[in-house]
């Protein structure tokens, strides 16, 4: 599932930051699998992660074992839909062009 379109405007990082979050909303995610779904370097996820924290897209929840961060409700969808699956051409181009 995919973050709702008016969070798409923003950073790729931040943008696949908030994707792969709307994908395990109930369980969140840790750094380390933010990293491994995001596929960016440690430096680029932190300053991703910063920003949206400030805007506040995202909570993080520290446990007793680990730190995990989850988007804020207003980011994920209400419902699946078809356009979830399909590439916009801004999507498209974003993919293609490197920044």
């Amino acid at each position: 599932m995919r973050a709702k379109r008016e969070y798409r405007d923003r950073e790729s990082t931040e943008v696949a930051v908030l994707d792969a979050l709307v994908d395990r909303t109930d369980d969140g995610m840790t750094v380390f699998e933010l990293r491994a779904a995001v596929e960016v370097d440690i430096d680029e996820l932190e300053t991703a992660l910063s920003t949206l924290k400030e805007d506040g897209l995202i909570t993080v929840e520290s446990g007793t074992s680990e730190t995990v961060i989850k988007p804020d409700d207003r980011v994920v969808p209400d419902a699946p839909t078809d356009e979830d699956d399909a590439q916009t051409i801004g999507d498209w181009i974003r993919d293609r062009l490197p920044f």
